[in-house]
């Protein structure tokens, strides 16, 4: 008597949450590299911005393409790319030299820090005049934009109009490598990147990604929250380079907590009867997890975020595989039942 085969497990929907943040994009790869391994869940929906859009494109890309298997596929040839495209200029540094005459003790002198904020008041259009970008080869050679333009799963990409000063969302069937461009634009490194007239920069300043596409959109109820920025530090900075780097995580930060606030207040109010979920006004129940960065990013600085030599780039996403792992083993049971992550106790 032939063994019957194991039933194959019922696929959770989920929408994705992608936050930027420079080459520490690759924990994000490794989270999703391990969770598409893994199978059981039906990604729906990806909102993204800077590198967490990059990933989402990749990954749309793959989907649409041949799976699971091919979204791997993608995301591994992204982050190659990334590699092979520049070095730290992928993604910008705001230094002006090259790496190998920056030892890390020089870096964390009072006169290198100087110097760099010298450095930091030449404008792209004056040390780039060309504009050159490298970031442009890599998602052209890693990303089928067709495929992406063309996919059922949504796609949400924020970037930052510069003159309206306001976050634009470019969905599915408008992703092209401009956009992904603006996304990651950081203006004291690259020039803005214009599309239809508008110059915009990196969409992490208003949306670090945009919570409220999947909203009204007919979208997965549970959000898989993937951020990069460590919410929270056990120790004040006190040098110079600490206080910048804490700073950027908190304004990149900043956008995300504002949205998970109005979510919070809204589901406060679905549960205490005072909103009717599903009805005419678009409220309703949702559910949130998230694969936190503090335990796995915490020990980053905000240099790290242009270093893309890849036995850095792939540390990061054993990190993030490890990271997806845990997930797996202790959330994923709550996909579909209930919230996996207080939001109030660990966000606000």
């Amino acid at each position: 008597m032939s063994k019957s085969k194991p039933p194959i497990p019922e696929r959770r929907p989920v929408s994705l949450a992608l936050q930027g943040g420079g080459s520490h994009g690759a924990f994000q790869w490794g989270v999703l590299d391990r969770l598409l391994e893994d199978g059981r869940l039906d990604i729906r929906a990806v909102t993204a911005a800077s590198a967490g859009a990059m990933n989402g494109a990749a990954l749309v890309s793959g989907l649409a393409e041949g799976g699971a298997d091919a979204a791997r596929e993608r995301l591994d040839l992204l982050w190659r790319e990334v590699n092979q495209s520049g070095g730290r200029n992928v993604f910008g540094d705001s230094a002006v030299w090259n790496a190998a005459f920056n030892p890390g003790w020089l870096k964390g002198a009072d006169l290198w820090r100087h110097a760099e904020t010298m450095a930091m008041t030449f404008s792209p259009y004056q040390f780039n005049p060309f504009n050159l970008n490298p970031l442009k080869r890599a998602l052209d050679t890693a990303i089928d934009f067709e495929a992406v333009r063309g996919s059922d799963v949504r796609l949400f990409v924020a970037a930052t109009a510069v003159r309206q000063g306001r976050s634009r969302i470019f969905q599915t069937e408008e992703i092209t490598d401009q956009v992904l461009m603006a996304s990651a634009c950081l203006p004291h490194l690259f020039q803005a990147v214009e599309i239809e007239g508008e110059p915009y920069w990196d969409g992490g300043y208003l949306a670090n990604p945009a919570l409220w596409p999947l909203f009204y959109a007919d979208t997965p109820d549970d959000i898989l929250l993937m951020p990069l920025n460590p919410f929270r530090r056990d120790e004040t900075p006190h040098a110079a380079g600490e206080i910048m780097d804490r700073l950027n995580e908190i304004v990149f930060n900043a956008p995300l907590v504002a949205e998970l606030r109005a979510v919070a207040f809204v589901q406060d109010l679905i549960a205490e009867g005072r909103l009717k979920p599903n009805g005419p006004d678009g409220y309703r129940r949702l559910r949130l997890h998230a694969v936190e960065a503090d335990p796995w990013l915490g020990d980053l600085s905000l240099g790290s975020k242009f270093d893309t030599e890849w036995s850095f780039l792939t540390r990061l996403k054993d990190r993030g595989r490890e990271a997806g792992e845990l997930w797996l083993a202790t959330c994923f049971d709550a996909v579909g039942e209930r919230s996996s992550v207080d939001v109030k106790a660990r966000f606000l």
